[in-house]
């Protein structure tokens, strides 16, 4: 067996409380907790109060944990805190970060591991198989041995005993006289048992018979004859410490009074005999408690104020002077009243401070303190009556009750049928103890005066029906003794505690021992009446529990009928196992939904990373047929439904059991109260007919010894999937199923809930066909009569039916069965060996039970396949097996495949959207029922199973698709294979994979096709990084999921994109074209985006390439890719631009003032970024148009190197750059207007700014064409942006400065630019530019916060002042000052140009108004044009908004925002410390947000752009190539700044 950590991850958000959320983990798990996306890049503390290792836990006593951030650096997407999980319990975590102490937190529970046996073996929680016995019923202990036999001959590993204490006088199981006294009872004559001997009687049944003994720990009550109770009275409920009960105990007097009135035939004459028989009585009953019992005690008194006296005073009070405080206060106010702590009859008074204010404001005079005592006291008198009619509701609350107790205990047919009202069974149970002779009320009532007396009235405990489980009812505020709604246990006296142990130390130190005694000697505890526990009190003495037994095991049974109040009792005390209960089911259907619901997993799931979020879960359960303390199922059902629904509940894969009773068929409820005989001991030889004996003749114990092996071997054997089939109304199916052996079991039940000697079931039970081959029968079993006597219950033992017996059969051959027939064994297609069972006599009582294998063929190939999938994981080892005719291509690891292909090559692999895969004459994998996979590679695969991973979604489409074929297996082998080179072997690989996979069972092809594709792909991913800079290789999981854009968006298709490279340049890729059979040039090009940029003349776009060039190439250290990216667009240089549209270059648009700049950008960050990348400058690039007129040249005709064409760039600019676009109009831009063609790139000599473009064209990057004639924008821009837009100024500036130093350097052999100008030649050195720049940006473009500025030229078009313009000398002037992110642009590429204060007032700006959760605003959301909803569909007369024309007008587009934090983080780090540190958090937390998006993306990408507020935008590219690269910019940055 292999064993592999594992480790759950939980994600901490801030204000996330999960205090009623369950998170399960076993100990030798790993806890990491993470940060979510609000809490990224702040300094979080996570507190925990679990131990560090070698301390004892305290629950009060918490540690903050210590960071660990693999990567140290970058993002916090790694950076986690764990905890090593090796002691069981429930243990809190919280976390607070700044000065905030607690802003999120919750619980985690530990399960205990239970050691049976000398070796001390595991016993699994899922193995359980228990049974309850009464302790009281075991007789003494020198006889237990032979009772605990009957669990251990059936095949029980666990007993639990109700409480083993001193018992009350009621005798009852659960009424404990003395919680540290070993009951008597158990000691016979001349011995003296101890709690000693009772530890080791418990160890020797663990040690020998390999069985654990849990018992019930009862801390709501003790009983009524406590002797401790009646030395410490403070410990319950009294009338002294809680005289808010004083009116329910005067009416508990007086009601038993009445019950004995009517006992003595008082009543009779009215009609109420002792015997109520009939709904008259009842009626009478209800009457008479009215008028003789409620109306007299004139109850409501308590609640009064005696108004007289409260007058009196306030009248007083007027006299003396008194007055109101405070201002008159308007409106209506009312009086309250004020309680007496006492309660008294009218003891209760008023706020006088509030009466004068109300009344007392106006007493001039005599008279007038009259007027006010009047209108007092008639305030006074209506709340009086206020009072009175509350008290009146609770009267008639409780007259319903009182009268519905009756009906049920002495008229209802499901009732106890009490009989006559006698002094032993009273009209109701008692509320309050009364430990004194009986005696007139009047006389009672003199009693409350002395509290040494009232103190030992006490109240009994029980439950309310209903009520809220975390509401202490005898609490103050609460009125269930007054309105009878206490379902009383009379021998019973409720615990009061209080909130600390300091409050009651007698009762809490008692209770500690009494915890302790049992922790000592028993590996668990049941709590016993666990929803009305004060979860304090329990959690107190649990923590006591632990410290003496770390594995405590502990059950609880809950009735909340919520699952968030089930976590909270469950996740604050650690609790193990909840008890349910199949008898809770009202049909067989129910039934098995309650197998599937309390645990294992579907059959066929999928195997779960050992590394993966930890999700909330249910309570582990502990399953019982029927639990001990409910009717009997023979009653309520019938005694043929006994076996089946045993055999259903021990096919749960979780913890099961029965109760003592059960499997010897009692025909009758054990009563934990009433039962006074003795078990049944085992003997062997034992007759059915034997008093006081049972073995496994007696009742269904054989079949339950058979079930009960059954249901331990299952899961100490790893059977953890389960599928439940309704096979009809009263037959269920259930499978269990082993992950790794691929074997299974599976039982079939016909459930009897009625009697079938009564009731009718159909002969006939439809086939059933079981996939798989059957190996053998394990049982069958069914309920039969037999001749052995009636049943009559014995006096002294409990005794069961005898007439009933089980009819059993084990290990039998399917042919041999006498309950079904073998049908024919067919295979559907060629995996699935399908074998059909017939029901022949399937008779209601009856279980049948399959052991079921892969036939052989298919046993064979998944042992082949998990031994290739143990190279991934080697948990697959289990159940491998070797193929003596392995395929050669599977000799060779996959690791060793994939480390021959290329980057190129793995774009294949992995990526290629449809519009790609269509381009070399395939198409993406499409689901008919679904849809088509976002990629033909196995990235599309994957986002899908990752989906449908976690939630084990084996109905999805996909899975369907998968199980009805092999198309997909198929596509994606065949896909490879015709791909040729080493792309061809990994195909091969996947084939021979794929081979032994189409030969298992179709239910396993999804599982073991998932185990494939991961493993393939983490390879795939492995090599990709193997391939790549050591910032990836060192980077966090956020930087290796944007690297991975890299791959996704750089490919080669069909036809190259990229014009042919100089045949002097080194290192250029060449492939054999499949049509000519010649070589071609096949570098990888960059796709703008995905799906729509990404096949065609459409794929490369000179802008897009060069802003996502330095984060996808250079970054990741594809250096080689991106130098022959510059080259091959240098190559296109015309008119001193590069393209925007590169169409191969020969069908290149050269519309683009920016893009030419972004190239140089590039070509700089190459020098600075590369080793030796000055080395670019002096490369060859074969000009395609070596004149502006020229037609496209072959490669190699006219040669440059790179400097060359870097100067004619920058020279062209400055003499001028105006041209009229080739071939202008329709047939190049059908929407573009005529005068949009004339192209113009120029430098201002004052300013040195470049500036171009007109209104009717858009030559940056926000290039929105208007396209609607409805609206009337066809053919004009939306963002023209002409004049000298901000960002183009700053990619100059950069430029400029940067070709200045290289001159210096002596690597540049220019230094200036000439001008032609009225026949003279003017020289402009690169100093003397970079200068003009410098001088003239700040004037012209910042837009001062003085109002009164006298620099500004149009101070009433300013509407944001602290910022930078978007442009300068716009045609329309007012555009030159709409905030847009652009600015950021030029700050991070031109720092220089700035001042430190400025520049950050306006990214503070712009973080406020432009940032949103992915990306930045294009524009301010208070421009009277902003609108940030993108719909390119919408054709309407909205000249703004039709056909989608603010594209650049609001919507939140992505790329922007790795400026924007990028500047901000590079002004931050100038301006200190602290601000660098907060602008650290920005961009993490921002960061986070992107990490969030990529983890759910299904292209595993980042968009081209959102809606307002980052909601999705279904035009927008779902990956973008410009987005993913400047967030990992953004993240090198952060890198480079901490390296420092």
């Amino acid at each position: 067996m292999f064993y592999v950590t594992q480790t759950r991850v939980l994600l901490l958000n801030d204000m996330e409380r999960l205090d009623r959320t369950l998170f399960r983990l076993e100990q030798g798990f790993e806890l990491q907790f993470r940060l979510g996306p609000t809490l990224q890049g702040k300094c979080v503390r996570v507190h925990t109060n679990y131990p560090a290792r070698g301390k004892k836990f305290n629950s009060q006593e918490f540690r903050v944990l210590e960071w660990i951030n693999p990567t140290g650096r970058e993002d916090d997407s790694d950076k986690y805190c764990k905890l090593d999980l090796e002691i069981s319990g429930s243990y809190q975590y919280y976390f607070g970060c700044g000065d905030e102490e607690k802003s999120g937190g919750g619980y985690i529970v530990v399960d205990p591991v239970l050691r049976v046996g000398h070796e001390r073996n595991i016993l699994p929680l899922d193995s359980i198989t228990i049974q309850t016995y009464l302790s009281k019923c075991l007789g003494p202990l020198d006889e237990w041995l032979d009772r605990f036999r009957v669990a251990k001959e059936t095949g029980y590993n666990m007993i639990h005993l109700t409480p083993l204490q001193k018992l009350g006088e009621s005798h009852s199981s659960y009424s404990i006289a003395d919680q540290l006294e070993l009951n008597p009872e158990f000691s016979p004559l001349g011995k003296n048992y101890t709690w000693t001997d009772v530890g080791n009687l418990i160890d020797k049944i663990r040690k020998e018979w390999n069985m654990l003994c849990i018992t019930d720990v009862v801390y709501n009550h003790t009983a009524a004859n406590s002797k401790w109770l009646r030395l410490h009275p403070e410990c319950g409920y009294n009338l002294v410490n809680s005289p808010h009960l004083k009116p329910a105990w005067i009416l508990d007097r007086a009601l038993w009074h009445f019950s004995c009135d009517v006992a003595g035939g008082k009543y009779s004459d009215s009609g109420l005999t002792p015997l109520i028989e009939n709904e008259k009585q009842l009626k009478t009953l209800r009457e008479l408690l009215l008028k003789d019992i409620f109306s007299p005690l004139k109850l409501w008194e308590f609640l009064q104020v005696n108004i007289d006296k409260v007058v009196e005073q306030f009248k007083k009070t007027l006299q003396a002077g008194g007055k109101p405080e405070g201002p008159e206060v308007k409106g209506k106010r009312k009086l309250k009243i004020i309680q007496d702590l006492q309660y008294k009859r009218f003891g209760n008074t008023v706020d006088m401070k509030m009466a004068l204010d109300m009344f007392g404001r106006y007493t001039n005079g005599p008279a007038a303190i009259q007027v006010c005592c009047d209108w007092f006291k008639k305030s006074l008198e209506e709340l009086n009556v206020e009072c009175y009619k509350e008290m009146q509701g609770h009267h008639e609350k409780a007259i319903n009750c009182i009268v519905e107790t009756v009906h049920y205990e002495r008229l209802a047919a499901n009732g106890p049928k009490l009989g006559p009202v006698t002094r032993k069974q009273p009209l109701v149970t008692r509320y309050f103890t009364f430990p004194f002779e009986d005696m007139p009320m009047e006389k009672e009532k003199l009693l409350l005066q002395n509290p040494d007396d009232a103190c030992h009235f006490l109240a009994h405990n029980g439950w309310v029906m209903g009520d809220d489980p975390h509401r202490n009812f005898a609490e103050p505020g609460s009125n269930v003794y007054l309105r009878r709604e206490l379902v009383c246990w009379g021998d019973s006296v409720k615990l009061r505690y209080g909130e600390k142990p300091e409050d009651c130390p007698y009762l809490w130190a008692h209770m500690k021992k009494y915890t302790e005694i049992t922790a000592k000697h028993f590996c668990g505890v049941r709590l016993d009446n666990c929803h009305s526990t004060p979860l304090h009190v329990a959690e107190y003495m649990l923590r006591s529990a632990r410290e003496h037994r770390l594995d405590l095991y502990v059950v609880a049974e809950l009735f909340t009928e919520s699952k968030e109040l089930d976590n909270a009792f469950v996740t604050w005390l650690g609790i193990t196992s909840l008890i349910r209960e199949a008898m809770s089911a009202g049909d067989s259907h129910e039934q098995g939904r309650l197998v599937y619901r309390f645990g294992g997993e579907p059959v066929g799931s999928f195997i779960q990373p050992n590394i993966r979020p930890l999700v909330p879960g249910i309570a582990h359960a502990m399953f019982l047929d029927v639990t001990h303390d409910n009717e009997c199922p023979i009653k309520v059902r019938s005694v043929y439904d006994c076996l089946p629904t045993s055999a259903i509940v021990s096919m749960a894969c979780c913890a099961t059991g029965s109760t003592r009773g059960y499997d010897e068929l009692v025909p009758h409820q054990v009563s934990v109260v009433k039962e006074e005989r003795l078990y049944s001991r085992w003997n062997a030889d034992a007759l059915p007919s034997s008093a006081g004996e049972v073995n496994l003749q007696s009742g269904i114990m054989a079949g339950k010894l058979t079930l009960n092996r059954l249901h331990k071997g299952l899961a100490e054997k790893g059977f953890t999937q389960v599928y439940v089939d309704q096979l009809d109304e009263d037959t269920v199916a259930v499978t269990r199923h082993c992950p790794s052996t691929h074997r299974s079991v599976v039982t079939v039940s016909r459930t009897a809930f009625k009697n079938p000697k009564r009731h009718h079931y159909s002969e006939r039970v439809s086939p059933m066909f079981i996939p798989g081959q059957i190996e053998e029968v394990i049982l069958e079993a069914r309920m039969v009569e037999r001749d052995a006597g009636s049943y009559v219950k014995h006096e002294k033992y409990i005794n069961g039916m005898p007439e009933y017996t089980v009819e059993l059969w084990e290990h039998l051959q399917l042919q041999n069965s006498k309950i079904v027939k073998q049908g024919e064994a067919t295979t559907n297609g060629r995996s699935d060996f399908v074998q059909e069972i017939v029901f022949d006599r399937l008779t209601p009582g009856s279980v049948i039970a399959f052991r079921v294998s892969l036939d052989p063929k298919s046993q064979d190939n998944v042992g082949f396949l998990r031994t290739q999938l143990s190279q991934f994981n080697r948990l697959y080892k289990s159940g491998s097996l070797t193929d003596p005719s392995v395929p050669g291509i599977l000799k060779i690891s996959l690791e060793f495949l994939m480390s021959k292909l290329s980057l190129a090559d793995l774009n294949v692999l992995l990526f290629r959207c449809d519009a790609e895969e269509k381009d070399n004459g395939g198409g993406c994998y499409t689901i008919p029922s679904w849809m088509a996979l976002k990629y033909g590679g196995l990235q599309g695969f994957v986002s899908v199973l990752s989906d449908i991973r976690p939630k084990n979604d084996l109905g999805h489409p996909f899975c369907d698709n998968l199980r009805q074929g092999d198309w997909m297996l198929d596509y994606i082998s065949s896909r490879l294979m015709n791909k040729g080179g080493n792309l061809r072997e990994v195909g091969k690989w996947f084939h021979a994979m794929f081979t032994y996979l189409k030969y298992i069972p179709r239910y396993l092809v999804p599982c073991y096709f998932d185990a494939i594709i991961a493993g393939a792909y983490a390879t795939a991913v492995d090599a990709v990084f193997k391939n790549m800079s050591s910032f990836v290789q060192s980077g966090s999981t956020l930087v290796k999921q944007l690297v991975l854009g890299s791959v996704q968006m750089c490919g080669v298709g069909r036809v190259p994109a990229l014009p042919p490279l100089s045949p002097a340049l080194e290192d250029v890729p060449y492939r054999l074209n499949p049509v000519t059979k010649q070589e071609e040039q096949c570098c990888v090009s960059l796709a703008a985006g995905l799906p729509h940029f990404s096949s065609g003349i459409f794929r490369c776009w000179g802008r897009d390439t060069f802003i996502a060039l330095n984060g996808l190439l250079l970054i990741t250290g594809r250096h080689i890719e991106a130098r022959n990216i510059i080259l091959a667009f240098a190559g296109t240089l015309r008119h001193g631009l590069i393209p925007n549209l590169l169409g191969e270059g020969v069908g290149a648009r050269f519309n683009s003032r920016d893009a030419v700049w972004w190239w140089l950008q590039c070509i700089q960050d190459y020098c600075t970024m590369i080793p030796q990348g000055i080395s670019i400058l002096s490369c060859p690039v074969s000009r395609m148009y070596p004149t502006d007129d020229s037609e496209p040249q072959p490669a190699g005709t006219v040669d440059q190197p790179l400097y060359d064409v870097i100067q004619e760039a920058v020279q062209r600019h400055m003499q001028g750059i105006e041209f009229r676009e080739r071939n202008a109009g329709p047939q190049i831009d059908s929407k573009m207007r005529n005068e949009g063609f004339n192209i113009e790139a120029k430098v201002n000599p004052d300013t040195g700014f470049v500036y171009g473009g007109n209104r009717f064209n858009c030559g940056t990057w926000m290039d929105k064409m208007g396209e609607s004639d409805k609206a009337g924008n066809l053919g004009i821009p939306a963002t023209p942006r002409d004049g000298s837009a901000v960002e183009i100024v700053g990619l100059c500036k950069s430029t400029v400065r940067w070709l200045m130093h290289l001159n210096k350097n002596g690597h540049f052999p220019y230094s200036s630019v000439s001008v032609h100008r009225d026949g003279e030649i003017h020289t402009v050195s690169y100093e003397e530019w970079n200068q003009r720049i410098q001088d003239n940006f700040e004037k012209m473009f910042y837009v001062s916060p003085d109002p009164e500025d006298p620099n500004e030229q149009h101070p009433d078009l300013v509407h944001k002042r602290g910022i930078y313009k978007d442009s300068y000398g716009a045609s329309s002037p007012w555009c030159d000052y709409q905030l847009r992110p652009n600015f950021t642009i030029a700050m991070v590429v031109a720092p220089e140009l700035f001042t430190v204060e400025r520049a950050w007032a306006a990214l503070e700006v712009a973080e406020k108004k432009l940032l949103g959760p992915l990306g930045m605003k294009t524009l301010d959301p208070d421009d009277m044009v902003y609108c940030g909803v993108y719909d390119n569909a919408l054709d309407n007369d909205n000249y703004n908004l039709a056909k989608g024309f603010n594209y650049h007008q609001g919507p939140e587009w992505l790329w922007p925002v790795g400026y924007f934090l990028r500047a901000k983080l590079y002004f931050a780090k100038q301006i200190g410390q602290e601000v660098y540190d907060h602008t650290v958090y920005l961009v993490k937390n921002v960061l986070s947000r992107h990490h969030v998006h990529l983890e759910r993306s299904p292209w595993k990408g980042l968009p081209e752009l959102t809606n307002e507020n980052g909601q999705f935008c279904p035009f927008s590219c779902e990956t973008q190539a410009w987005s993913i690269a400047t967030i990992l910019e953004v993240l090198h940055d952060l890198c480079e700044a901490e390296d420092l």
